[in-house]
């Protein structure tokens, strides 16, 4: 699959204390900038903190400035820029299909060869569930496309820095 050269995403890994308001104080910084927030995933490492994983738009986000205003937010533990070499990055999408039962086979060995699953299936409808890096899924939502996509969600993308 793809990976692009030169960045058009920047991944942040912000750990956080697990508070009230945390996340609204990190995305209200992103907005009284006008940077635009591309995705946002948060969910808590343990009790005590959360981690939330933010991809912004190379273009309109000077990253070092991002990552100075956030170390700023007291609740702000650790801040991290992950680059496709250096984390393990992925994004889940559920998939919703109005299919011609003729093409199901032809869906069928698309998604698996996504490493995907069907969740669920009825005579003429398909539920998809595919985790992979996000690229990866706008290649295979591209090929779906044609198939008749009814409803689809994207969690947005969460990353960890790799093992070395």
């Amino acid at each position: 699959m793809r990976r692009s050269q030169m960045p058009s995403t920047h991944t942040l890994a912000v750990l956080v204390e697990n508070k009230a308001g945390v996340l609204a104080r990190v995305a209200g910084l992103f907005a009284r900038r006008g940077f635009n927030i591309e995705s946002l995933a948060v969910a808590p490492t343990d009790e005590r903190f959360s981690r939330i994983t933010i991809v912004v738009d190379a273009q309109s986000a000077p990253i070092d400035q991002i990552k100075k205003q956030l170390d700023k937010l007291i609740n702000v533990v650790d801040i991290v820029e992950l680059s496709t070499e250096s984390a393990a990055l992925r994004e889940m999408v559920l998939v919703r299909m109005k299919v011609d039962p003729g093409k199901v086979p032809e869906i069928e060995e698309l998604v698996e060869g996504f490493s995907g699953t069907i969740i669920n299936a009825t005579e003429d409808h398909l539920m998809l569930s595919l985790s992979s890096h996000p690229e990866d899924l706008d290649d295979l939502l591209s090929q779906l496309r044609p198939f008749g996509i009814e409803e689809l969600q994207r969690t947005g993308a969460i990353a960890i820095p790799r093992i070395e």
